[in-house]
């Protein structure tokens, strides 16, 4: 399987006299896998589709390897996609499906049925080329849909949300299935997700968007745990904002507000002198299956928290959130590097 890097420099786009992406710069490594990430409207699908050359560039350049492919068309760039809806022709089988595209490029019959065979081997589909494709579950169409992409040998692997029609189960199976397969094969490929589960499970790099804008590029654990932005922070789960007080953690460095998410607030724990302290009053209290979030009001802010058992409504109790949970923000909303942050930017 042939693999190449992929660089966007300055690409813009103008649709209808409205702005859709503003000047996006990007590197993407050969054989990595990469996630466009943000809210819908964000640009994200419109720059997948600049890519594999469905949606003209009003400037910039895009190179795939060393070769500028900005005004090749489809058909030139030796790219594959796979679209949300599969695109399968429901009139021919799996087999035909997946030997279509080498069909068109003239492929012998004999070579043509090999290939299938390989490609169905390792999407663990064997013995299903004669079937039809309406009668495999979504599971198994979206398999023959990346087969058929996989089967020309593509450079470049184009993914637009390929599990979202797929119900929560299988599609958290198919994430392992296709990140597995992408990293055996050493395929370069970029895939659209508004999932920020998705993207941190399968990302080696996560491209967040907003507004026809990149807002940041990170690997996913460099992500989740700083954020550029408070509004970035709020896209990936920080679910609770403080503002900061003269003796909470990371005074030294001036923060403004605190954000962190419910998961890492606890309530009435054994006193923690590094951590994150506010008193309040219990409003709610509900069961979530591993424990309970509790919903409190402390000095005039609504903040939720996890207690291991419930909590009676009207309640006086202590949240803490360690501070190694902390993510601090200035007064301008960004995020604020600690004091001690040696970590390395993906």
């Amino acid at each position: 399987m042939r693999t190449e890097a992929l660089a966007l420099s300055d690409v813009t786009i103008d649709l209808r006299q409205q702005r859709i992406l503003e000047s996006i710069h990007l590197d993407v490594e050969p054989g990595s896998f990469t996630c466009l990430l943000g809210p819908s409207g964000c640009g994200k699908t419109t720059l997948l589709r600049a890519i594999a050359g469905f949606t003209p560039l009003s400037r910039g350049d895009i190179r795939l390897g060393s070769k500028s492919i900005t005004h090749l068309p489809p058909e030139k760039r030796q790219t594959a996609m796979v679209f949300q809806s599969y695109a399968l022709w429901p009139h021919m089988s799996v087999g035909d499906n997946l030997g279509y595209p080498l069909k068109l490029r003239g492929i012998p019959r004999p070579e043509r049925q090999q290939r299938v065979a390989e490609i169905l081997a390792r999407l663990e589909l064997s013995g299903f080329e004669s079937r039809a494709v309406t009668q495999l579950s979504g599971g198994q169409r979206q398999r023959v849909a990346l087969g058929r992409a996989l089967i020309i040998d593509p450079p470049l692997l184009l993914l637009d949300e390929p599990l979202s029609n797929l119900d929560a189960a299988i599609r958290r199976s198919l994430r392992g299935e296709l990140r597995r397969l992408q990293k055996s094969l050493g395929i370069t490929t970029i895939m659209v997700t508004h999932d920020q589960e998705e993207a941190l499970q399968m990302a080696d790099q996560i491209v967040l968007m907003r507004a026809g804008e990149i807002v940041q590029i990170a690997s996913p654990q460099h992500l989740y745990q700083h954020p550029a932005d408070l509004n970035a922070a709020r896209f990936l789960g920080v679910d609770n904002t403080v503002t900061g007080r003269e003796h909470d953690p990371h005074s030294a460095i001036g923060a403004a507000i605190f954000g962190f998410r419910t998961r890492d607030a606890l309530i009435n724990t054994a006193p923690n002198k590094a951590a994150l302290t506010r008193k309040g009053r219990v409003n709610d209290c509900v069961y979530t299956g591993d424990g309970y979030q509790v919903s409190l009001t402390a000095e005039g802010e609504e903040l939720c928290a996890t207690a291991t058992s419930p909590i009676a409504l009207g309640t006086f109790v202590t949240l803490q959130v360690p501070e190694s949970a902390l993510i601090p923000f200035g007064p301008d909303e960004r995020q604020l590097p600690p004091l001690d942050r040696h970590e390395d930017i993906a």
